[in-house]
């Protein structure tokens, strides 16, 4: 219902929508879908890479088929959804590929291993897809890669930081398509956000961990894991 609510209002906007629902974590119906909007609307030339979900726990609380289906929708669905829609855009050398990834994927947080894990997997293929696009010379194939930290949406309830601003949609969704037009690499939100995570890279394990104590990460998670990660 969410991407039917979506296609409407756009309409209202004046502009032209159609709303498909796809299992994200499923190959074949992927692929389905992908032939369903060729037929129905033609060549994709802008792919964003958006479906997640998240399991907070402990490792060892966190059940297989929660790892599982963390990869499965956070990773591999970018691999499926990519192979399935870059053909048209390399027979045209044409067409942009946004992998929304996550501070996560530069930076980990206690109880989010598997969520981690599968960010940095995204970044990960977002900088490789970029290398093999360039040796392949197609250079008109624009990607991109989203991190924001923390986002107020459906995904999490109530989320809070003591050291960074949680994110509404729409200023993500204004650097998104701003990080698309001028084709930028990796889109940080807040933008200050590289820089703090490249001095990371230069602090000492217990500096990181006493980071990670103040900054106190909270939120309930609405999809997958119930209870509230603390």
């Amino acid at each position: 219902r969410g991407v039917e609510e979506t296609a409407a209002q756009c309409g209202k906007l004046g502009a032209t929508a159609h709303a498909f629902v796809v299992d994200c974590s499923n190959r074949e119906e992927i692929y389905n879908s992908v032939s369903q909007v060729k037929k129905e609307v033609g060549d994709v030339t802008i792919v964003v890479n958006n479906a997640g979900t998240i399991y907070p726990a402990d490792l060892l609380s966190t059940k297989d088929e929660e790892i599982s289906k963390t990869f499965e929708v956070n990773i591999l669905g970018h691999f499926w959804i990519t192979k399935a829609l870059l053909p048209s855009m390399m027979k045209r050398n044409h067409g942009h590929i946004v992998t929304v990834a996550s501070v996560c994927g530069h930076g980990v947080i206690p109880y989010l291993i598997p969520y981690c894990s599968s960010k940095f997997a995204a970044v990960g293929f977002h900088r490789a897809l970029t290398s093999e696009l360039k040796a392949l010379g197609k250079t008109g194939i624009k990607t991109s890669c989203l991190c924001p930290v923390f986002v107020n949406t459906g995904f999490t309830k109530n989320p809070s930081t003591r050291l960074w601003p949680v994110l509404e949609t729409d200023e993500v969704a204004r650097s998104l398509i701003d990080g698309i037009l001028t084709n930028k690499k990796m889109i940080f939100v807040p933008s200050y956000l590289n820089i703090a995570l490249t001095l990371e890279r230069f602090l000492p394990e217990r500096a990181l961990a006493a980071i990670n104590h103040v900054q106190n990460v909270q939120f309930e998670a609405v999809i997958g894991h119930k209870s509230k990660m603390k």
